[in-house]
């Protein structure tokens, strides 16, 4: 067998352990999540503005793990590795995070007329739950690849600035 990169290994059931930890899609799909928020904005809404704000946040998230499939296959892979529905299979399951980082904040924009939180409140329990997830997802990726407490803090503070600059944008986007 040829050597190949350890990027273009293919993900198999024994994979090292690296590759089953990697929260890669996690973090950024929270990130993307935390962005449809921004981009969303209470006035771009509807008539059933927490409806069409769960839907953008899947259909969003959809779209772009479809699009990390498709690049996962096709851009880096078809080199080394023959596209077959296995491998199909296991580039779809890499990627499913991407999907699963906009579920919390879609949960919190659903529940909000629960707790009596209107529009514009949900918007901004969506972002910070996304922003929520973004910190926490970087910093147990930290964590269990066994960086440093130091490494784990600056992590974690890193990924909260990059957070903390899409609220900045929401901010001057709508005002």
């Amino acid at each position: 067998m040829e050597d190949r990169p350890p990027a273009h290994r293919p993900l198999t059931p024994h994979a090292d352990a690296a590759e089953r930890r990697d929260y890669t899609g996690a973090v950024y799909g929270s990130l993307l999540a935390a962005s449809v928020v921004v981009g969303a904005g209470a006035g771009s809404l509807g008539s059933l503005p927490r409806l069409e704000l769960v839907l953008l946040l899947l259909g969003t998230g959809v779209v772009f793990w479809a699009a990390h499939v498709f690049a996962r296959l096709f851009g880096q892979r078809i080199m080394y590795v023959p596209v077959s529905a296995r491998e199909i299979r296991r580039a779809c399951v890499a990627e499913w995070p991407i999907v699963k980082a906009a579920l919390p904040p879609a949960v919190a924009v659903a529940v909000t007329p629960l707790l009596g939180i209107g529009p514009r409140g949900a918007l901004w329990l969506a972002l910070g739950v996304a922003l929520a997830g973004h910190v926490g997802w970087s910093t147990v990726a930290a964590v269990r690849a066994g960086a440093s407490r130091r490494a784990v803090v600056t992590t974690g503070a890193v990924n909260l600035m990059l957070g903390l600059l899409i609220v900045l944008l929401k901010v001057a986007v709508t005002h």
